[in-house]
């Protein structure tokens, strides 16, 4: 399937939890809404005073097609929709959104290893918008992340769910791909993968720690936001 991921930043003046709430009670019917959309989930981070964002916004579509309609191509973190539900929601995004500061990401996801049937709501997730090293083509990144690094990732400890997700124009995208790692407890998610307030992390055992290796194999770690936080769905049509 082909989702769309808003990483959330607030208005200048607005509190995190001032934020949260306009999201839940005033976007979150709207957005919902939009034609076109199967699945909708959030994601709002477990620690919001070291997070980099407020929380990620996960819209999925059946087809790309259906996505671009609603919510524009790569290669501008602004859109404009011209009719429907998809309009009032770009319109409303003024009202507690800082635009410019709020990347976006168009992909086709890719489930690694699934213990839960798909049923993510409540879970702990650790989303890494990964960014390649200077001299690595796009395609080279792919190849390793998805033969090498991928079978390192799905067994670290504590992971009942490992997503990637493939951007659809990485030539206008803004990262070359996402990593979420979902977990049923918080407490393995920050033994595996650190906790909030820094884009590096040092595992000191099992496949945890080999997997924090071998990013350097491929990865700008200084450029590669991550979110942790707990998921909800909002949405689901099947």
């Amino acid at each position: 399937m082909y989702k769309h991921v808003a990483l959330l930043v607030r208005q200048d003046g607005m509190s995190h939890e001032e934020f949260v709430d306009y999201w839940q009670d005033e976007h979150t019917p709207i957005a919902r809404e939009i034609d076109g959309v199967v699945r909708y989930q959030q994601v709002l981070p477990t620690e919001p005073d070291h997070a980099e964002f407020d929380g990620l916004a996960e819209l999925y579509f059946e087809n790309l097609e259906d996505l671009h309609a609603a919510l524009g191509s790569e290669g501008s973190r602004d859109y404009d929709p011209e009719k429907g539900k998809a309009k009032e929601a770009r319109e409303d995004v003024d009202n507690f959104l800082a635009i410019e500061d709020r990347p976006r990401f168009i992909g086709e996801e890719i489930v690694q290893k699934d213990e839960v049937d798909g049923d993510t709501d409540g879970l702990y997730k650790h989303s890494a918008f990964l960014v390649r090293q200077d001299g690595m083509s796009h395609e080279e990144f792919v190849d390793y992340w998805q033969e090498n690094h991928t079978p390192i990732a799905r067994e670290i400890d504590g992971v009942v769910k490992y997503n990637t997700v493939i951007p659809t124009d990485p030539e206008n995208a803004e990262f070359d791909g996402v990593a979420e790692l979902y977990f049923d407890d918080l407490e393995k998610l920050y033994d595996a993968l650190g906790s909030e307030g820094s884009r590096d992390y040092d595992p000191e055992k099992g496949k945890a720690k080999e997997a924090r290796e071998d990013v350097n194999n491929f990865l700008a770690i200084d450029e590669r936001p991550r979110l942790i936080g707990r998921e909800s769905l909002v949405k689901a049509d099947h």
